[in-house]
């Protein structure tokens, strides 16, 4: 049996990865902003709300697929952006498209992916979405919509949760430099980790690929890449810069890090399609609200008018449910297919689908329901 057929669960994903990973790279991927009280309340705030039953229903055929902005999708659990992948496996973010493309559900790329926009493209025939960011050039922003409309990326996700970056007290502490380098402080740790050290020296360069392939980005310094984009994000963007992208981009465009009802109000009012109620992970501001908490407030003041994604804390089957009674159409993960990609690589990937679609499954005939649009509020009881 190997190490993967020993994993079932996400937990257990986790655990594989802490011992293949070098520490600085696990704290990376596991680590959230000051003291991480939002990282751990984004899980354990799932346990507020039970599941209700109802009994002897017809639960013989379990159907999961449903449609998000127009994309049938086989499984309600897409792929959340996460940066530079190949950080956790050389195989990266293609590895992860592969995996989603055969789960038959949607990727999204990052805009600070370690594989271009191109690359990740031609990995996988999959619905695929990008992430951006608005950068004080707004010719770099263009440039990446034209080449995601060249590569048949369906959809933009804009992230809004990140005017600066937060304050990851893991990394300073471990010396977390990017693109990832062993120091003085962490090469007898790299070295005992001898299959990622192999892996990491004999595999291309990793860099933020997308600004390092960009015409418009004109940065040449790649030692300070990851200062270059933290200067070039732009922490003046208002609600005039998002309807300005809606209309450049003239196609599904979703926003991402919405927790505040009025905020929810006011993206349907600029004309997005999607709203993904996120808190970035736990990674920015600390002691903010999970999205579990506030998602019926935001559906409430949405009203229908533009669909509702749930990402950050789920880890279980019956996560997905609840989002999913609760009025979100779909929910996104990053750290659990991280934890697999870094488990498996894309192997791992296909196992954490094939776990949650069964757990999904499972819990759906449990709860006395077959299809995604029988799942409402009545199966849910908040204490």
């Amino acid at each position: 049996m190997s190490q993967l057929d020993s994993c079932f669960n996400i937990e257990d994903f986790r655990r594989l990865a802490r011992k293949r990973l070098p520490r600085m790279i696990f704290d990376y991927l596991d680590g959230g902003a000051d003291d991480e009280v939002t990282l751990g309340r984004n899980q354990s705030s799932f346990s507020k709300f039970q599941l209700m039953p109802r009994a002897l229903r017809d639960v013989g055929n379990i159907d999961l697929t449903t449609t998000v902005l127009g994309q049938k999708v086989d499984l309600p659990v897409l792929i959340s952006p996460t940066g530079q992948n190949r950080m956790f496996h050389h195989t990266g973010e293609c590895a992860v498209a592969r995996a989603a493309a055969k789960a038959g559900t949607i990727y999204a790329l990052s805009s600070v992916s370690s594989t271009s926009i191109e690359d990740t493209a031609s990995a996988s025939d999959g619905p695929k979405w990008f992430q951006i960011y608005v950068w004080r050039n707004r010719d770099i922003t263009k440039e990446f919509m034209d080449r995601c409309r060249e590569n048949g990326y369906q959809a933009l996700c804009l992230t809004v949760d990140l005017p600066v970056h937060g304050n990851r007290e893991r990394d300073l502490r471990n010396h977390l430099t990017f693109p990832a380098a062993p120091t003085a402080k962490t090469i007898f740790d790299v070295l005992s980790h001898p299959r990622w050290l192999y892996d990491y020296l004999t595999s291309p360069a990793i860099e933020i690929s997308n600004v390092t392939d960009s015409p418009s980005a004109s940065f040449s310094d790649r030692k300070g890449l990851l200062d270059y984009i933290t200067k070039q994000f732009d922490p003046t963007v208002n609600w005039d810069d998002v309807a300005w992208m809606i209309e450049q981009w003239d196609g599904p465009f979703l926003i991402k890090g919405i927790v505040n009802p009025e905020d929810a109000r006011r993206a349907v009012e600029v004309g997005a399609h999607g709203i993904i109620v996120s808190n970035h992970g736990g990674r920015q501001l600390d002691f903010m609200p999970p999205p579990i908490e506030v998602l019926p407030d935001i559906v409430k003041a949405v009203a229908g008018r533009a669909e509702i994604l749930l990402d950050s804390g789920v880890r279980r089957g019956t996560d997905v449910i609840k989002a999913l009674a609760l009025g979100a159409t779909a929910v996104m993960i990053g750290r659990p297919y991280l934890y697999a990609l870094a488990a498996g690589g894309e192997a791992g990937v296909d196992r954490m689908f094939d776990l949650l679609r069964a757990e999904i499954m499972r819990d759906m005939a449990l709860l006395g329901c077959t299809k995604i649009s029988d799942l409402t509020p009545e199966f849910i009881h908040r204490f």
